[in-house]
């Protein structure tokens, strides 16, 4: 005779395995333990600013209680650069969600600078919104070291061919103060052309300049087609070493992006000499600054080489890099920033074809 032992039903076992578990299926003092430690900062707040709700891991991350932050505007805590897109979210009264960086004071008065997702949400019958920030200070200073590792190594690298652009100049100056010693006539002439011989070393010199300096973090409308300009002229030496043309087509001379200058100057400056870099040939490179209706797109293309297909997905990852003495860090720092400006990069390329490198920049930075 058989013996058969019941065997629990497949379903119901995988039922249970499948339940979704919600966090208010929690014990009390579980979920007390999540509001504190589970999240850096959780608020709601009314279409107003006014915050509703925050979550008691506010003591630890900005030092203050909840009782001292409900019942007041957010927008007191929130540094005045980054109202202007946070009230517009508000404003507009978006149905998804929308990534932020901002920079909220802490009880002694520093700023913190937190990833935010801003989202509406319905609370006891009313539309609310919910926020969800998480501290990055580590994240951001790391970051702010790389790129300055890598603006100064840059600015080595230029140092050389600068020297030798100024040079030609001092020269012609010093030929002209040569002539004026001697009584030459037509001295307004002279003085014309020695203007502009020290209005290009100012120029080249300042830009290098630029490059030495750290990092901001400070946004304005900003022209691209003058960005572009001052780059190109300061990496006009280089790409004539390699006989290389540096060539600026816009559709537009005043496509404007709220941004910060130093750091997309930063992103044009690392494209353009990795671009001269590769052309050992000579040839040309094509910028070309065109927009549409949210966003302005600067194209960068080279004749260079180009870059195997299997391996145009990882020239974003950090210290990879198909130079022989590269970092590997200026095409991931780059995407970085152009990421932090709620942009895009977007690579082309075909072998022997060269390559095409697109940045897409919102006008409003958001």
């Amino acid at each position: 005779m058989l013996n058969y032992v019941d065997q629990p039903d497949s379903t119901s076992v995988n039922d249970e395995v499948e339940k979704n578990v919600m966090l208010s299926d929690l014990p009390k003092d579980i979920l007390n333990k999540v509001e504190s430690n589970g999240f850096d900062l959780i608020a709601v707040n009314n279409f107003s600013g006014k915050i509703e709700y925050i979550s008691e891991s506010v003591r630890r991350v900005l030092g203050f209680s909840k009782a001292q932050l409900i019942g007041k505007s957010v927008f007191r805590y929130i540094m005045r650069d980054d109202q202007k897109y946070v009230r517009k979210f508000f404003d507009i009264n978006h149905s998804g969600e929308q990534k932020f960086y901002i920079h909220i004071r802490n009880q002694i008065g520093r700023f913190i600078v937190f990833e935010t997702i801003l989202q509406v949400i319905y609370w006891n019958g009313e539309k609310k919104i919910l926020s969800l920030s998480k501290d990055i200070s580590d994240k951001k200073q790391a970051e702010e070291m790389l790129i300055r590792s890598e603006k100064m190594s840059i600015a080595g690298q230029l140092a050389a061919g600068i020297a030798h652009e100024i040079r030609n100049p001092l020269t012609s100056l010093k030929g002209f103060v040569q002539l004026l010693q001697g009584g030459i006539n037509s001295k307004d002439e002279y003085y014309k052309i020695m203007m502009d011989e020290i209005d290009k070393i100012n120029t080249i010199t300042s830009e290098l300049l630029f490059i030495s300096k750290p990092m901001t973090d400070e946004k304005n409308d900003e022209n691209i087609n003058k960005m572009l300009h001052d780059v190109l002229t300061l990496l006009k030496t280089q790409a004539n070493l390699f006989d290389i043309d540096l060539v600026l087509e816009a559709d537009d001379e005043d496509c404007m992006v709220y941004c910060d200058r130093s750091q997309i100057k930063q992103v044009f400056i690392n494209l353009i000499k990795n671009a001269i870099e590769e052309m050992t040939d000579g040839g040309m490179i094509h910028v070309l600054i065109k927009n549409n209706t949210e966003e302005c797109i600067i194209a960068i293309k080279d004749q260079g080489p180009g870059i195997p297909k299997h391996l145009i997905h990882k020239l974003k990852e950090p210290f990879f890099t198909t130079k022989k003495n590269g970092t590997g860090l200026g095409l991931m720092i780059s995407n970085q920033i152009i990421d932090n400006h709620s942009g895009k990069l977007e690579i082309e390329s075909e072998n022997g074809q060269g390559s095409t490198f697109s940045i897409y920049l919102p006008f409003n930075g958001k």
